[in-house]
């Protein structure tokens, strides 16, 4: 398993146009494949710093999710929607695996 992390440099004059975004992955981001953790806008501390977490089996799969997401009318819809609102910045995809597992295991 892999969880990519979406690092987002957003407009902070547009934090709501994020949470619009975030909204409409949370809807199309599951149906078409991966795992959604979640959307993280700005709260306290940095006002332009948001994340994008979700989790998929394996980097085969992040094409063909990627595919399915780019042919889905709401994931079309937003990465429209982003480009004509302008409030993402950056963005910088990251791939991590998981060290830490099993947690909670004592010897």
């Amino acid at each position: 398993m892999l969880t990519c992390i979406i690092r987002y440099q957003i407009d902070p004059t547009k934090k709501a146009q994020f949470e619009t975004y975030s909204r409409n992955w949370g809807q199309a981001i599951p149906r078409n494949g991966a795992d959604l953790i979640g959307y993280y806008a700005p709260h306290e501390g940095s006002s332009t710093l948001a994340y994008g977490i979700y989790n998929i089996p394996s980097l085969a799969a992040y094409e063909t999710y990627r595919e399915r997401l780019s042919a889905d009318p709401l994931g079309r819809e937003n990465y429209e929607f982003a480009q004509k609102e302008k409030f993402i910045q950056r963005e910088d995809r990251t791939f991590l695996r998981c060290a830490s597992l099993p947690h909670g295991v004592s010897k």
